[in-house]
């Protein structure tokens, strides 16, 4: 009779994952939120890893999780093989469904700035499916199939285009304003993701003005200005998304003192596309604005 011992169990694959994302951000919370997940679902899967080892990973105390030092021995080798399974799946993505290309954006800039280039990019390219998942902060690149980032950052990647702050409004509440200081007498309102627009460009514009903008917070940038074509008050404008409304004549700039954001709207992907693939295509065309077509 054959004899078939027990083998040792296999960790979950999701237990692993669990451990390797809270190792590199340092908790659970930021690991729970990189996996669409829960904490607590989190703090279940690393039990379950320390449970079979019979060793911790994880130090718990009142301020958080640190690594124990088996943990720290671990991080690297499950880091590297994880950025090699995100490698292999992006490849395998990219095999099955060549013409497809996923783009990652912050909402304002899918809404204002990429949606309206894809009729043209459409036309230009129609055997191209461009796929775009609003996102507030940029993906790691490593771990989710995304082709291209297209978010606002100093140095990462390349700068698309350049934006600057500047105060919008409908044109009937821009007949009102005389000078910078009647803004006081308005409602100014602000977006949740740029909290501090008003203030930078307070500091720059009107240095010494002691103007304390006072107005309502909205959490989409495109309520915000949806707001302010409809007159609810002055809304501090982004430039580069807010650019065709000014054009049209929807939104007005009372006052053309512009202050330039160190920040750019940057563009980049993990690795670089071959010259004829349909991401590097499309990222050509974003980059020229269709000049050059796809």
């Amino acid at each position: 009779m054959s004899v078939a011992p027990p083998r040792p169990k296999s960790l979950p694959l999701t237990a692993l994952r669990a451990f390797e994302a809270s190792a590199r951000l340092g908790g659970f919370a930021a690991a729970a939120e990189e996996l669409h997940v829960s904490p607590g679902a989190i703090s279940a899967h690393i039990k379950t890893i320390e449970a079979e080892l019979g060793a911790t990973l994880f130090a718990r105390t009142a301020r958080g999780v640190t690594l124990t030092p088996l943990g720290q021995r671990a991080l690297p080798h499950f880091a590297a093989a994880f950025d090699q399974l995100g490698d292999a799946v992006q490849n395998l993505r990219a095999d099955a469904a060549p013409g497809v290309v996923h783009i990652a954006a912050l909402p304002a800039i899918a809404q204002f700035w990429l949606s309206p280039r894809l009729p043209a990019l459409r036309a230009a390219a129609p055997e191209i499916q461009i796929s775009i998942t609003a996102l507030e902060h940029p993906p790691n690149l490593k771990r989710v199939p995304y082709d291209l980032c297209l978010f606002y950052d100093a140095a990462k990647g390349e700068s698309v285009t350049d934006d600057a702050l500047l105060p919008v409004c409908a044109p009937a509440i821009a007949k009102r304003l005389k000078h910078p200081r009647d803004m006081a007498d308005l409602l100014c309102l602000t977006d949740t993701g740029w909290p501090d627009d008003w203030q930078r460009w307070i500091a720059e514009a009107l240095p010494g003005a002691g103007f304390t903008p006072k107005g309502p917070v909205f959490s989409l940038y495109s309520l915000a200005v949806e707001e302010t074509i409809n007159g609810a008050g002055i809304l501090m404008g982004h430039q580069a998304l807010i650019g065709p409304h000014l054009v049209s004549g929807k939104l007005v700039a009372p006052f053309d003192m512009p202050v330039r954001l160190n920040a750019s709207l940057r563009m980049w992907s993990l690795r670089p596309a071959h010259k004829s693939s349909p991401v590097s295509r499309v990222a050509d065309w974003l980059r020229t604005g269709g000049t050059d077509q796809p």
